[in-house]
């Protein structure tokens, strides 16, 4: 376009003007998004330290190492009065051959019924065991136990991993309410990608972050600390702690 008077230049000033609010409008929601994925991470990492940091009460890191993902959602509301709802927000990471994928954002919810009252919060662990399962995650939701066989996990080091309700579950879960860590049955949950946060950090939905090769070091402060917690407890060859 070609200007050719003042008056045409006032006009591109005033849209311009009433654009720019938009605009930094905008970049200030992304920033935002950015800022609370590397918070899903850190505090998804925090939880797993915390679990892990107590051998006999801990995931088995045999498990961890077998594991092809891992889900961490920390405090998870439950929130009832004879009929309520879960609902929480989470991370994923997945191996990428000897490392963890950057952090894949995710939900997840589903309905609680009984004579309950209150609320309370819960921190969800879940290690996908086979590939099967972590092609669930590729879905724009599943339910545990219904698309996918889920077991309560065993705890503590020496505790067993061979029972035949563990070799054939795909994924094993685990919760910890008031300090009380354990493997739990956690049908009915359902799982569902946050994607308004993948595509903020990463221009990708879950299901392409999941297939792709999502390990590059990122600079945003935060980000890489919840596979980088995985790795001190899932890595073959770490003997430490």
């Amino acid at each position: 376009m070609i200007i050719k008077n003042r008056n045409q230049i006032l006009a591109l000033g005033i849209v311009i003007a009433a654009l720019l609010p938009t605009l930094a409008g905008q970049e200030l929601d992304h920033d935002a998004k950015v800022k609370e994925a590397a918070t899903q991470s850190v505090k998804a990492a925090t939880v797993l330290e915390e679990i892990m940091s107590s051998p006999d009460k801990s995931i088995p890191r045999d498990l961890l190492r077998r594991a092809k993902a891992v889900a961490v959602f920390p405090q998870v509301i439950k929130a009832a009065f004879v009929v309520g709802a879960e609902g929480g927000r989470g991370v994923v990471s997945r191996r990428t051959g000897a490392d963890w994928s950057n952090p894949v954002f995710f939900r997840a919810g589903g309905p609680s019924v009984g004579p309950q009252l209150g609320a309370s919060a819960t921190d969800i662990v879940l290690l996908f065991m086979n590939d099967e399962a972590v092609a669930n995650l590729m879905k724009d939701r599943f339910e545990l136990g219904a698309e996918a066989a889920v077991a309560g996990g065993p705890v503590g080091r020496e505790a067993s991993a061979g029972t035949d309700a563990l070799m054939r579950a795909e994924i094993l879960s685990y919760s910890r309410s008031r300090g009380l860590f354990a493997g739990v049955n956690l049908k009915g949950i359902v799982i569902r990608p946050e994607d308004d946060l993948n595509e903020a950090l990463y221009n990708r939905s879950a299901r392409d972050l999941l297939v792709e090769e999502n390990r590059k070091e990122s600079d945003t402060a935060g980000l890489r600390t919840f596979p980088q917690a995985i790795s001190r407890y899932a890595t073959t060859n770490n003997t430490s702690r």
